[in-house]
């Protein structure tokens, strides 16, 4: 009877070491985690400030020996033959894949999120199916598309120009509409219909109502987009052969090839390209963070 008074009595202090003890492998999974990530990072980093023989010295050392900006200066100053208007290769890069992806990422997420509203507020035949069918082209693998468009793109004349990279991309794409689609069904249909009470269009209650109260998921994923297509490598290597169209990505690894022995450039390169997306990151993140999680409100 006692013994049974004292398990009852020290029920909350097991359940408080029960809680102390998830919390400490919860943290320390996600401290092994970080090293995990962090430290090769941290290699590129102190290895772009090193000279090109500690480098490549067979011994390894975190710290340079030596801090030297050789390898950032080479990335600033490289300018391969590039037309009439020569200029550094990654700022070359940098402008190309601004000007290949800002029009889709905007234009895309127009249509994403028009779509997605279609399909969560609007009443029409088909609307699930249409739905169902839009899920099942996300099943697809893209690596089953790509022949088959390339040889689309090659028959109407847009190989070795950008137009693969922007056109498709101006239409929206499947992902975005299905988390878009989550977060307007959140939205309660009373606010729609109330709208329309004082006389204002489909069209009306999309721009005046739903995008206002949608900024973080779209901004969310208009950076998912932006960041998927500044990093991406093959699209632009398989379509673009012309130097004067080279993205980011693409000027990188030629950049490469003209510094194959010398790491320290090849590291700066690197981080020179990896700024951009961590500035934007590190100053939407609040956003980011709202939009993803609010996008999966309701289905």
């Amino acid at each position: 009877m006692t013994d049974n008074l004292n398990y009852k009595l020290n029920a909350p202090q097991r359940a408080k070491t029960k809680r102390i003890v998830g919390k400490v492998l919860i943290y320390l999974a996600l401290v092994i985690f970080a090293i995990w990530i962090l430290a090769p990072f941290s290699i590129v980093i102190m290895t772009s400030f090193k000279t090109w023989q500690e480098a490549t010295d067979p011994e390894f050392s975190f710290f340079p020996k030596e801090f030297t900006f050789q390898g950032y200066k080479e990335v600033f100053t490289y300018t391969a033959s590039a037309g009439d208007f020569p200029m550094p290769v990654m700022l070359r890069g940098f402008i190309n894949t601004l000007i290949i992806i800002i029009p889709p990422t905007i234009l895309g997420l127009f249509c994403s999120a028009i779509s997605a509203y279609a399909f969560a507020k609007l009443r029409f035949k088909g609307k699930n199916l249409l739905f169902g069918f839009l899920l099942l082209t996300m099943m697809i693998p893209g690596t089953i598309m790509l022949t088959p468009s390339y040889m689309i793109y090659d028959m109407i004349g847009w190989t070795d120009t950008p137009l693969p990279l922007m056109i498709p991309g101006m239409f929206g794409a499947a992902t975005c509409v299905f988390f878009m689609r989550q977060f307007y069904s959140g939205i309660p249909t009373e606010l729609i219909e109330a709208a329309k009470l004082d006389g204002m269009g489909y069209f009306k209650i999309f721009w005046k109502i739903m995008v206002p109260l949608s900024v973080p998921a779209l901004f969310a994923q208009g950076l998912l987009g932006f960041i998927g297509g500044y990093n991406d490598y093959f699209g632009p290597y398989l379509y673009l052969q012309d130097p004067e169209w080279y993205t980011l990505q693409i000027a990188l690894k030629s950049f490469q090839g003209s510094y194959s022995s010398n790491v320290p450039t090849i590291m700066a390169g690197s981080i020179v390209a990896l700024i951009p997306t961590l500035v934007i990151y590190a100053v939407a993140q609040n956003y980011f963070i709202e939009g993803i999680a609010t996008s999966g409100m309701k289905l």
